[in-house]
């Protein structure tokens, strides 16, 4: 590797306190040693870190034997993980598909990473970024992950690291993006305010970092405890795409509860909105969000909920045409029965295709078995069309068989030349 790699300060005392570890008999380089943890400790205590569980209250001062031990532990954890990585290097495997034996391993290594705590995954990082032996695009995976598990057990220190380190950040390249979302979303659990803090003052600092879909992840991941706050932000932080914001915040909703309450509070605003046009095309996108979960309650709670929420008729649609990704098989027949009652076919849209496709691609004898059985009606033409084009590729003979139930026109002749035009794949 021609580039050495530039790390920041807290990564170069780390690297430094690492190679002294190798020589701690000789009292300068053990001097240095503490002194390096000491600051460290201390930093991280300042972001709510404990790295000594016996003194929870503030930094510790660590015995030489404990040092010890804990650095030859995350010594240990950073070279197998190296170890791994370089097998693969040697497979010319960029994808990493590893065999039992070496899934297991990792999975081992895994669980011991989330083991430890803020200063040792610097460590580990250190570790990684100071072997020259890697190949660049293997190093960046490897600390992109160790910043991953950073990230999910102390997100302040993760996004400390990368803030405070330029240089060390355009090493990592793209996968800052990725630490820096998962960071906001941990903090964002335990502390919005703070987490918010922190993205308004750094989120211009850093575009690069803090980007449109970050911000986006953010408002997702407060909407169902904080609804009014997350519409807020969707102005305060310019997001691109209001709609989709709108519709990721309607589907953080995961109760009734919170359904009901982010409803509510999405009514409430959308109804300020002075154009109608883009009233009804905000409320078509964030109602439809509520739709996404819903099917998950079971066909009689979340029909019950939807009787008691008052929707309009393009609400209505929105929820139907959404609800269809996450019904439960025993359950796809009702819906669509459901769909019929409430809409003409022709104002069903995709709805209906949409849920007798993924049907029939999770269970096509469940769905087969509905259609042998369901009462002829536009419904289920519309459904044996879908039905026939999914199964064509595996079983044309049998889509072909359904295509010749519709009634004799353009429908069953479309659906023929389809099944003709997709041939089983040899």
């Amino acid at each position: 590797m021609n580039r050495q790699m530039k790390i920041s300060l807290v990564l170069s005392l780390l690297i430094l306190a690492a190679a002294a570890c190798y020589q701690w008999q000789q009292s300068q380089q053990l001097a240095v040693i503490r002194e390096n943890y000491t600051q460290l400790a201390g930093q991280a205590a300042t972001y709510g870190v404990t790295l000594d569980s016996s003194r929870p209250s503030g930094p510790a001062r660590v015995t030489r034997r404990t040092r010890e031990n804990k650095e030859v532990d995350v010594k240990a954890i950073a070279s197998e993980l190296i170890a791994l990585a370089k097998k693969m290097e040697a497979k010319g495997d960029y994808y990493w598909s590893f065999d039992a034996n070496q899934q297991k391993g990792l999975t081992e290594i895994k669980s011991r990473l989330f083991s430890l705590d803020s200063a040792q995954l610097q460590t580990v990082i250190a570790e990684v970024g100071a072997d020259k032996d890697l190949q660049e695009q293997t190093r960046r995976r490897l600390i992109g992950y160790a910043l991953d598990t950073l990230a999910s057990e102390h997100p302040q220190v993760a996004l400390a690291l990368l803030t405070e380190s330029p240089d060390f950040l355009k090493d990592i390249g793209r996968m800052g993006e990725s630490v820096v979302t998962s960071s906001l979303i941990t903090w964002a659990k335990d502390d919005a305010m703070a987490t918010l803090e922190w993205v308004r003052k750094n989120g211009g600092k850093f575009p690069s970092l803090v980007t449109n879909d970050t911000k986006q992840r953010v408002i997702s991941s407060l909407a169902a405890d904080h609804p009014k706050l997350a519409l807020k932000l969707i102005s305060e932080f310019k997001i691109k795409d209001a709609s989709d914001a709108l519709f990721k915040i309607a589907s953080a909703a995961k109760t009734p509860g919170e359904r009901t309450a982010t409803l509510t509070t999405l009514r409430d605003c959308l109804a300020a909105m002075p154009d109608e046009k883009a009233r009804n095309q905000a409320i078509e996108k964030s109602v439809g969000g509520l739709g996404r979960g819903l099917a998950e309650d079971g066909f009689a709670a979340a029909t019950q909920w939807i009787a008691g929420a008052n929707f309009t008729p393009t609400e209505l649609e929105s929820i139907a045409a959404n609800l269809s990704y996450c019904s439960k098989s025993d359950e796809v027949g009702q819906w669509i029965d459901w769909f019929s009652e409430k809409f003409p076919v022709e104002k069903s849209g995709f709805a209906i295709p949409r849920i007798v496709q993924e049907w029939t691609q999770k269970d096509y004898k469940a769905a087969g078995k509905w259609l042998a059985t369901t009462p002829a009606s536009p419904t289920k033409n519309v459904a044996i069309r879908t039905y026939a084009e999914t199964v064509a590729k595996l079983d044309p003979a049998s889509a072909t068989q359904w295509a010749m139930t519709l009634p004799p026109g353009p429908d069953r002749d479309a659906t023929l030349k389809h099944i003709q035009d997709h041939p089983p794949t040899k």
